[in-house]
């Protein structure tokens, strides 16, 4: 009876900081699948090379929610690629298919030494983009690899 109830005050919890992490305080709709090429166009702008791949299959078919966490995902790895591995390629690879899951990976070469920072951080963001991730029912995993630093993220992706 405890277990239970416990049970469902984390799960109504979940949803209030879903809610609330949603609304990141921004104005303006929610961001849709077709916003995901937006960020990687405003990265192009900014100068980043942005190799990107999309092989998603149906992916108007994917609930809102995973969409924003993915819009999410991809904009917290473009930002610190740009911030910390600056001039460097960044490799984005979309892929996915319903009833499996949403693949979002972010690439770049590590850069040797101190890069100064433009914009200071937080320090924060992977950190809360993994409480996002979890709260969508998915999982975040990143680190360096072979001398580049990735970001994936597997959303699941309901039939």
């Amino acid at each position: 009876m405890v277990r239970a109830g416990a049970h469902q005050a984390l799960e109504e919890l979940r949803e209030v900081i879903g809610l609330l992490r949603d609304s990141d305080g921004a104005a303006g709709p929610a961001p849709v699948w077709a916003d995901l090429a937006g960020l990687v166009e405003e990265s192009r702008a900014a100068g980043a090379q942005v190799v990107f791949s999309d092989r998603t299959v149906e992916p108007e078919t994917l609930p809102a929610s995973v969409v924003r966490t993915a819009y999410r995902v991809l904009q917290e790895g473009l930002t610190n690629a740009r911030k910390h591995a600056p001039g460097q390629p960044v490799r984005l690879v979309l892929a996915g298919r319903p009833g499996q899951h949403l693949v979002l990976e972010v690439r770049n070469r590590i850069v040797a030494g101190d890069v100064p920072q433009a914009v200071p951080g937080s320090g924060t963001g992977l950190v809360g983009l993994t409480e996002r991730v979890r709260l969508c029912g998915g999982q975040l995993d990143h680190g360096t690899f072979s001398g580049e630093f990735r970001l994936c993220a597997r959303l699941a992706w309901p039939a």
